[in-house]
């Protein structure tokens, strides 16, 4: 027989536990009401309205112990668990954390309150507590299952290995020579001592400082190899010859490198003039090869070109004046290279050094995007690509082209072709194109193929029409062979791009290969002035990586607030999916000029046909600003905003700024949903993904600003590239939390990973001794962008010594 409780009075601990329930119900209700009401008038889901009147209601009935608070409690549990199911629809563990642990815990708290209602039997007090104590565990589960990676892709593919390419061919020699190692730019690194089975082991084989300023400048260098010696350098251009077994510097030249805008090294390039075969015995014999028969190209980040001796670090003398050349001379209004200054690794294409370079794209008369080859003998111009002046040969007599499209990234070479692959971006300004003229139309977001000989244009394939997203071409188009849909072998090109689309073309034309159409886009609500293309290319013959059609359900947060918080940011701007014109009203640019895909480009092992590419998801909320309204901002000129509420000047039309935010909760969180970066791998026989996992965790990041400390695999933003090997691993340093990582190249499984003293952006170097035969796995580690733990290390792994 049943008791029931007339509880006339309440012990004083469960009164004062009942009201803070109370106090919860009522703070959550009032903001679930007043946020979910703004939602609701956006035209956003009712839930969060509907469910804060339910918790007030909940609250007042526990205030007064009747027992239908119990009863509306359980209700509004089960609906809520109804809605969420109905939202994500499939198991998605990062998606129902927003959804249902705020609801759980306020359940649970609400079921141990329940000893307090006048008349509830004991046997449903009882009871009550029981599900309260499951409800509780349930949390408990859901916080444990959070330290374990969610939402991997991984499809059955017959992969088989050619074990001819697994080991150095001409194609694919012993030394990284390039920025992607070998001419073709695959990362691809031939070797197979260290394996998934025996990577365990790995361990610290040396570490060397560059002794960079700490302050100054992200480190995103990727050392290159030559025999048993590495040529690193720094964001400020100091280079360094490394003993490749000891890590101890044999050589150091700094070139006392200063700018304020971008400071940044990539990487060096190298020239051996006794492997040039277009060079003559007479050739050698003259006193600028015999002075410096290897060396090494720089770039500075305050415009010049400069030639070191490879052996001993002095400039080569009969290189320009002195071992270096000016590369502000009819630039334009460069500042002392603030609005221009190279930035990426020089490309060596017989016997000529190719250079872009970054350029400040805030206004009309910015400095040239021209590229330019310089003879590496010499120093001498060689050639220019002015896409303003198309017939120049040689020195310009009025300097080059104003404001033209730029290279900022990684040029490649393919020498049977004798054709250089220029990767463009836009011509400034960025956000508004409505006086742009045919040059820029016709070369801006677009890959060029150019004569490595004269610098004049064989062809021209455009990725985004009339680019106003600032999706220039992030990184180097990458050489391989690849079937088409009739099953001949295509000498392709593939390019990568901030949109997470993936053109594959045929290098000698510039066709596709695989399948591209050209779709309508979005152009109502297009800016004042703006003359959009109504339609642009995609590349439907390749996987889609990260770049799915936001929804309103799409927003997260870690909390039910935050989620609501990102709701109402996505209901109150302007969101037409991918190419979204810029306006004046708030909009949502996905994926945005952060990428998709960013400059660290991809890996491809040569052996199987597997391509690894990483990415980054983190959607911007934008604006063009009139000019009359510049006041009410403060100006930054960092490209992307470090903290909200800046503007970018940005002078074109009405418009003399664009505000940059990223798209985040009040709590610093990202508004899209897990992962927020990635690591693919796509298997170029099928053209299908292969697998798919969520790259680097929460560690040293955390709600506002503050580091977690909790290592959960929520995938982060990344940057830098992967690099693979011929064993069956991929190497990969580009996440927020610190660590190198090696997956196995079938499945993406991590199977080892180190921690490093600071981020790391760079791709992973990968080489083999000749004095030692032993293979090294090699990371520039300076510390993330924006990072305030920045490092000045290389640091070199290999496997213990056999004893």
């Amino acid at each position: 027989m049943s008791t029931e409780y007339t509880a006339p009075s309440e012990r004083a601990g469960s009164k004062v536990y009942r009201f803070f329930v109370i106090l919860l119900h009522v703070l959550i209700a009032l903001f679930l009401i007043i946020q979910g009401g703004k939602l609701v008038s956006l035209g956003g889901s009712s839930y969060y309205l509907i469910a804060g009147i339910a918790y007030l209601l909940i609250a007042i009935l526990y205030t007064f112990r009747k027992v239908i608070s119990l009863w509306l409690s359980i209700l509004t549990f089960i609906a809520t668990v109804i809605w969420a199911i109905s939202e994500v629809q499939v198991f998605d563990f990062w998606q129902y954390i927003p959804r249902l642990v705020v609801p759980t815990v306020l359940f649970v708290l609400s079921l141990w309150a329940s000893r307090s209602l006048i008349t509830l039997s004991t046997e449903k007090v009882t009871f009550a507590n029981r599900v309260g104590l499951v409800g509780f565990i349930a949390c408990v589960i859901a916080l444990i299952s959070a330290f374990f990676p969610h939402g991997k892709t991984l499809n059955q593919v017959n992969i088989a290995q050619d074990r001819n390419l697994t080991k150095p061919t001409a194609e694919n020699p012993d030394n990284w020579e390039y920025f992607g190692r070998s001419g073709s730019g695959t990362r691809f690194a031939p070797y197979t001592d260290i394996t998934p089975d025996n990577v365990k082991n790995l361990q610290v084989a040396w570490t060397y400082h560059t002794g960079r300023p700490k302050n100054i400048g992200v480190d995103e260098n990727t050392p290159i190899q030559i025999g048993s010696t590495l040529y690193s350098c720094t964001p400020t251009n100091i280079i360094t010859a490394i003993d490749g077994d000891s890590g101890k510097a044999l050589w150091k030249y700094d070139p006392k490198a200063k700018t304020a805008e971008h400071i940044t090294c990539r990487g060096v390039g190298y020239y051996d003039a006794t492997h040039d075969k277009t060079l003559s015995k007479a050739d050698l014999q003259t006193p600028s090869i015999q002075a410096c028969p290897q060396r090494i190209l720089t770039s500075t980040v305050d415009g010049r070109l400069i030639a070191l001796n490879a052996k001993t670090g002095a400039l080569c003398p009969q290189f320009g004046v002195n071992g270096q050349v000016d590369l502000l001379n009819d630039m334009g209004p460069t500042e002392k290279s603030k609005r221009y200054h190279p930035t990426s690794t020089p490309l060596i294409a017989g016997h000529v050094a190719i250079l872009g370079g970054w350029v400040r794209d805030i206004t009309h008369g910015e400095p040239s995007g021209v590229v330019r080859a310089y003879d590496v003998r010499t120093g001498k111009l060689a050639w220019a690509w002015d896409v303003g002046n198309p017939e120049l040969s040689g020195q310009p007599k009025n300097g080059f082209t104003l404001e033209t499209p730029n290279m900022w990234t990684i040029p490649t070479y393919d020498k049977d072709l004798n054709l250089v692959y220029l990767p463009t971006g836009n011509g400034p300004p960025d956000y508004w194109g409505g006086d742009r003229n045919a040059a820029k139309e016709k070369f801006g977001s677009a890959v060029v193929a150019v004569d490595a000989t004269t610098g004049k244009t064989k062809w021209s394939y455009q990725i985004v029409h009339h680019d106003v997203w600032d999706y220039d071409l992030p990184s180097q188009p990458v050489l391989y062979n690849v079937t088409n849909d009739k099953g001949e072998q295509i000498p392709a090109l593939i390019q990568t791009t901030k949109m997470g689309q993936i053109f594959v073309l045929d290098r000698r034309t510039g066709r596709p290969v695989t399948k591209v159409i050209e779709k309508p886009v979005p152009t109502t609500g297009q800016a004042e002035g703006e003359k959009l293309s109504p339609t642009q290319p995609y590349s439907v013959g390749m996987p889609q990586i990260g770049n799915d059609t936001l929804r309103e359900k799409d927003m997260w947060g870690i909390s039910t607030f935050d989620q609501l918080n990102c709701r109402i940011q996505f209901k109150d701007s302007v969101y037409q999916g991918l190419y979204t014109p810029p306006s004046e009203k708030p909009y949502i640019e996905w994926p945005s000029l952060l990428g998709g895909m960013n400059w660290g480009g991809i890996s491809i092992d040569e052996s199987t046909g597997l391509m690894f590419v990483n990415d980054m998801r983190m959607p911007l909320r934008m604006s063009l600003v009139r000019k009359e309204d510049m006041g009410k901002y403060k100006i930054s000129t960092d490209e992307v905003p470090g903290f909200m509420g800046t503007v970018r000047p940005q002078f074109a039309g009405p418009y003399a700024g664009v505000k940059i935010d990223i798209m985040q909760s009040a709590l610093g969180v990202p508004c899209n949903r897990p992962p927020f970066g990635t690591m693919s791998a796509i298997d170029l026989k099928t053209k299908k993904l292969v697998w798919q996992v969520p790259m680097g965790t929460a560690e040293q990041l955390g709600p506002l600003g503050i580091k977690s400390h909790l290592p959960m695999p929520l995938g982060m933003p990344t940057l830098g590239g992967p690099t693979s090997t011929a064993s069956g691993l991929v190497f990969f340093a580009g996440t927020q939390d610190y660590y190198l990582r090696a997956l196995d190249s079938k499945t993406g499984k991590e199977v080892w990973k180190a921690k490093l003293p600071v981020a790391a952006v760079a791709a992973p170097l990968i080489y083999k001794s000749p004095k030692t035969g032993k293979q090294y796995v090699v990371i520039s580690a300076g510390g993330a962008s924006h990072s305030k733990d920045v490092g000045d290390y290389i640091i070199a792994f290999a496997l213990p010594d056999q004893k």
